[in-house]
């Protein structure tokens, strides 16, 4: 097991008052790293050519350069700079280093990634580059690996990463959301479970056990699991009701679906904009406890 982090995740700096809480970062670091330090593995950025195995070239300029055009700067939910390249490159580059960690040991986790919201050609809702689909890319051409689960648990839909693959009939996107929420124009992933309102721990895990049966039929090779935790009840950009409780057997049913196929995984964060950000943090971190507890290191 491997907890994989990047120092300049931390660093970005966003206007006074944004909404994205870029802090938490720094602190489910600081809470993991005194139980788990010896587990942390530092990862540095993605190259270009990683990058070009999903992105279009002229899109990932636009990065570098700065030079993304308003309209579409704008969907990204950030302020173009440097830093916001090299923050969107590490954070690929994280999910690069638990994926090789993973198919090596059996099981690793980027405390960033999850950015489900980039499309080839652009990015929305605070994602530039889409981490999970370079990562399945790499997969691919590195590691002879062609079949691949994604497994996406954010309250959004991973319309980027469904878009992606679409037609890919060895790549299995899932992603269980709110269907009232954002985006508003659904993608087509492999399976979409959409859920209502106000909805709780036991009819959503009802919905991801079924999800999870049909994902053990396909018998992938590799799994990551986009683990965000904005579907806790309270939310600021969620509309579901789960409980803390809730959220880890959530993740414990995944991890027992990658030990029950003997597959590796790989886990990254998702959204979590809790009005008590603290509560979050909380979920973000039992994450990589569950992770840790699922997958022990072997002596």
């Amino acid at each position: 097991m491997r907890l994989v982090f990047s120092e300049n995740l931390f660093s970005l700096q966003l206007p006074h008052g944004h909404r994205f809480p870029i802090g938490k970062y720094r602190r489910i670091y600081d809470l993991l790293a005194p139980r788990h330090g010896r587990l942390f593995q530092f990862a540095g950025r993605a190259s270009l050519d990683d990058l070009r195995l999903i992105h279009d070239p002229s899109y990932i300029d636009s990065i570098e350069e700065a030079s993304l055009e308003p309209q579409l700067a704008r969907r990204l939910g950030f302020p173009l700079s440097p830093e916001l390249a090299d923050r969107s490159r590490r954070s690929v580059g994280g999910t690069l280093t638990a994926l090789a960690w993973a198919i090596a040991h059996g099981a690793a986790g980027h405390l960033a990634g999850g950015t489900h919201h980039g499309f080839r050609n652009r990015g929305e809702g605070y994602c530039v580059y889409n981490d999970i689909a370079v990562a399945a890319a790499v997969a691919r051409r590195d590691h002879g690996i062609q079949r691949i689960a994604i497994i996406d648990l954010d309250v959004h839909q991973g319309n980027g990463t469904a878009a992606i693959f679409a037609g890919d009939s060895d790549i299995f996107t899932l992603s269980i959301h709110g269907e009232r929420n954002y985006p508003f124009r659904k993608e087509a992933s492999s399976l979409d479970i959409g859920l209502p309102d106000g909805c709780e721990d036991l009819t959503y895990l009802r919905a991801l056990d079924k999800a999870l049966e049909l994902i053990e039929a396909f018998r992938p090779e590799l799994i990551f699991y986009q683990a965000g935790v904005d579907v806790l009840a309270g939310d600021t950009l969620g509309r579901l009701a789960l409980t803390l409780e809730g959220t880890r057997r959530r993740n414990r049913r995944v991890y027992d679906l990658a030990r029950r196929l003997g597959v590796p995984i790989v886990v990254t964060l998702g959204g979590g904009y809790h009005r008590e950000i603290d509560r979050s943090i909380a979920a973000h971190v039992a994450v990589y406890e569950d992770l840790i507890d699922a997958f022990p290191e072997r002596s």
